[in-house]
């Protein structure tokens, strides 16, 4: 802690109160230079500051504040030069020169407590005494909220997010109910809204706490990929959560099922599934919209698939085999299709074959998928463009909403998917919304992979109502034979390990380096990344080799194998610390979560191109434009020299480097393995143990989501009753 005069401010951001200043500390021998969230200070007040001494790389000693106390200056300088800082509009120097003089330091007491005797001043008539009173009150209740905001444990950053989504409503708003923190504010959760609510002196089984904590848990539950809890499980992990008894619990969950803040459906075993309403909601709409969909009528296209198949083989010179043949007959009958199948099976080539057949019947065709990555790949393999599905519907950030619905359709007659393993329940609803009622929709994806990172399981749910038309590919093509990684990748979703090309410099694509020290891992992947893939394969070891991890934390993980690598590959420049990160430019990033006001999405990836360590700001170039990015929304950007193998779905890198150990062992399964070969288009080495490896391979377990939407395509909950916002009776919509 240290405390002193604010002197100067060097800089400061009006979004996010994040800023420089000179303060003089009694003791050291210059200016002290803080930083952070000092949201209302000016120069002459008084601060104790709270935080920690750091060493910054271009401006040296640096004070970094986490919470700070203004003080009322005290000296006649003090408050001279507090006044005439422009914290009170109407007040310059030289008129808070004259206040001084006249009142001493009495000064700051006489503008609180007796303001008629401001009159008194040279200048102050009955107008400019009652400006002078506003601009006081204003600063007052400025100081008043941060004083009670961060003596209730919050710091300065989250106190300046809480001002600006709350304004002089910020102390009535957190007294009220805390727990719109965890809804309002970004990065409070449900844990820090509870630690702020004891603080308050807010009861355990204060029906504002247990509201909250039933919604924390299904929303932890839909991070999961959950779609809703059984009653049982939710009652009790809430009890389990928030410490009270299971009849608190079930009459919080009664009141609010009633009162519309969750609502509840009876599943075929009579059990029932608890929703928070934006999830059940769109589940219900995405099963309503298939099925309209699906038993409309498409336009005709007259297309003699036998003469079509033989026009495609002879003009591509290509012979499609019996799955690919049968996928093109079902696009030209049926209004929805899934086509599903591994690497190799030529899901790519039985695409192009539709598109080329269709369009020259001039049917409207739009290509999409879940991410740029995955999109660009589509449009590279058709020749056509394709886009991702936000903006496909026309995502705008103005309004938050998809400007693509059912009132504003696609104008097109046939929609493809592809990588639709990715497509989670709520893109999923707010596609087929966007879809004519007359439009063919095709859904191409590899089932075998990891479900979406979002909460649904949709392209499995498809396959497993029985009700939509699937074709599997399972042809693995002459050509894909030659690629070890197509090949381990089949071998490996059978349960059997991968065949191992022994030596680099023999050729190959596919390698296991056997360790089983977290250490020797760790060494192994620095030296593969950095030096040995680009030797022997000339690929750039920040923008063409990835490193996949099974898992965030723990030494092997993504977070631990980020720092090592950013120090390997980008060890010097201009930074930027945020906590625990250090952001370089040249540095490799990626999206963490949406960020609609910047139109930038999760998994996105991109290279820092500008860092301001002052201003707490930097630059990145995303493969379609450079993005500037401030305080909070940085804290939703992460390195990506290693990421977690659920985060790079849908891309493809020229090498993968994969981590697998015994220390991953609850994330050790199959299809998590698989779904990280497949990543790999040029390389694939995995760094590892091979009774990990073995661990992986036989793990053929698929955790379960709890989802509905496969029931209610085929009819078995077609008809199951949920309680609606009124407590009362409402069916699928």
């Amino acid at each position: 802690m240290i405390e002193g005069v604010l002197e100067s401010i060097t800089f400061t951001n009006r979004e996010n109160a994040f800023s420089v200043v000179r303060v003089r500390v009694a003791g050291e021998p210059s200016e002290v230079t803080a930083v952070g969230s000092l949201l209302g200070v000016r120069c002459g007040e008084s601060l104790r500051l709270r935080g920690r001494w750091e060493h910054h790389a271009r401006h040296g000693r640096q004070f970094r504040v986490a919470s700070f106390m203004p003080i009322a200056p005290s000296t006649l300088d003090g408050i001279r030069r507090y006044l005439g800082s422009g914290i009170v509009r109407g007040v310059g120097k030289e008129l808070a020169r004259r206040l001084v003089e006249r009142f001493g330091a009495d000064t700051l007491e006489v503008i609180s407590h007796a303001s008629d005797r401001l009159t008194e001043v040279a200048g102050i008539g009955s107008v400019r005494k009652e400006q002078i009173l506003h601009a006081w009150s204003e600063q007052t209740r400025l100081r008043d909220i941060m004083v009670f905001l961060q003596s209730h444990g919050i710091s300065s950053a989250f106190a300046a997010r809480i001002y600006k989504r709350y304004g002089d409503a910020s102390i009535a708003a957190v007294r009220e109910n805390p727990y719109r923190l965890a809804l309002d504010v970004p990065g409070i959760g449900f844990m820090k809204a509870d630690a702020i609510a004891a603080s308050l002196g807010i009861a355990k089984d204060a029906p504002a706490r247990l509201d909250a904590g039933l919604e924390h848990v299904l929303a932890g539950a839909a991070e999961s990929g959950h779609l809703f809890l059984v009653r049982a499980a939710l009652c009790a992990e809430a009890e389990r959560l928030l410490e009270v008894t299971g009849s608190a619990v079930a009459a919080a969950l009664e009141r609010s099922l009633a009162e519309g803040r969750l609502i509840a459906a009876r599943l075929a075993d009579g059990s029932e599934a608890i929703y928070l309403p934006a999830l059940y909601r769109a589940e219900m709409r995405g099963a309503a919209r298939l099925a309209a969909i699906c038993a409309a009528r498409a336009r005709a296209v007259g297309v003699d698939v036998a003469r079509a198949l033989k026009w495609f083989e002879e003009s591509f010179g290509l012979r499609l085999a019996a799955g690919q043949e049968q996928a093109l007959r079902l696009a030209v009958e049926a209004k929805l299709v899934v086509i599903t199948g591994g690497p190799g099976t030529g899901k790519t080539t039985v695409l192009n074959a539709i598109i080329q057949v269709l369009s020259r019947k001039e049917l409207r065709i739009a290509l999409a998928a879940p991410t740029g990555r995955a999109a660009r790949r589509m449009s590279e393999a058709t020749g056509r463009e394709a886009k991702t599905i936000h903006r496909l519907l026309e995502f705008s950030a103005r309004s938050l909403a998809f400007l693509r619905n059912r009132s504003n359709p696609l104008e097109v007659d046939l929609v493809i998917i592809d990588e639709s393993s990715m497509v989670d329940a709520a893109l999923f609803a707010d596609l087929l919304d966007a879809v004519p009622d007359a439009c063919r929709v095709i859904f191409v994806g590899d089932v075998d992979q990891l479900p979406a990172v979002g909460p649904g399981n949709v392209l499995r749910d498809l396959i497993r109502s029985k009700t939509v038309p699937v074709v599997y590919l399972e042809q693995v093509f002459r050509q894909a034979e030659t690629s070890r990684i197509v090949v381990n990748a089949h071998r490996v979703n059978r349960g059997e390990m991968p065949l191992v090309d022994r030596s680099a410099d023999e050729g190959g694509d596919f390698f296991i380096i056997e360790e089983s020290e977290p250490d020797r891992v760790l060494e192994r992947i620095d030296a593969t990344v950095s030096e040995r893939i680009p030797k022997r394969f000339g690929l750039s070891p920040v923008d063409e080799v990835q490193v996949l991890s099974p898992m965030v934390r723990g030494p092997l993980g993504a977070a631990n194998l980020n720092r090592r690598l950013q120090q390997l590959l980008n060890p010097a420049g201009s930074a930027l610390v945020r906590g625990e990160r250090t952001y370089r430019v040249g540095d490799r990033v990626m999206q963490l979560r949406n960020n609609y006001d910047l139109e930038v999405f999760n998994g996105d990836v991109g290279r820092i191109t500008a860092v301001d360590p002052e201003g707490a700001a930097l630059t990145v170039a995303f493969e379609e434009r450079e993005v500037a990015l401030e305080r909070e929304d940085i804290d939703d950007l992460g390195l990506a020299y290693a990421v977690s193998i659920h985060k790079a779905q849908g891309s493809e890198y020229p090498a993968v480097v994969i981590p697998i150990h015994t220390g991953h062992y609850v994330m050790l399964q199959r299809n998590l393995l698989y779904t990280a070969i497949t990543r790999g288009r040029r390389l694939v080495v995995i760094i590892g143990s091979r009774r990990a490896l073995g661990i992986a391979i036989r793990n053929d377990s698929i955790v379960a989501r709890n989802t509905r939407l496969a029931e209610l395509l085929s009819g078995t909950s077609v008809h199951a009753e949920a309680r609606n916002g009124n407590g009362g009776i409402d069916g699928p919509r």
